[in-house]
């Protein structure tokens, strides 16, 4: 199996952006886009569990957007042609603790997709 494709790690590099980007402009519809349209698609957050596509559309809904923070490290691994990691460190504005990312992406004939997603904080209890 070939690991890190330079081509198909640029397009994951660039989905995981473009989330990112989406993210902090809390643009619903391009994060929407990003994640698989699915029932199994889950993410985990600092303080919710969300199984389903509909939950997690649900929870970006009422939320009101994302708090804003600076990326630290990014580790993107693509394992063969179709499945890819992305695991990040973050930090949100006005705190020193560090935050953690984890996404599962798949390809899709319609492109990258996150099917599952993990954020915590540090020494968070949720």
């Amino acid at each position: 199996m070939k690991i890190d494709d330079p081509v198909l790690h640029a397009q994951v590099t660039e989905a995981f952006h473009e989330y990112e980007r989406a993210l902090m402009e809390d643009d619903i519809p391009a994060m929407d886009a990003l994640f698989h349209d699915a029932p199994t698609t889950n993410r985990y957050g600092v303080g919710e569990v969300l199984y389903g596509i509909e939950a997690i559309r649900e929870f970006r809904k009422g939320r009101g957007g994302s708090p804003r923070r600076k990326l630290g490290r990014v580790a993107i691994t693509v394992y063969g042609d179709g499945f890819a990691t992305a695991d990040a460190e973050f930090f949100r504005e006005g705190s020193d603790r560090r935050g953690r990312q984890t996404q599962s992406w798949v390809k899709f004939p319609e492109g990258w997709k996150v099917v599952s997603a993990h954020v915590s904080l540090e020494g968070s209890t949720s």
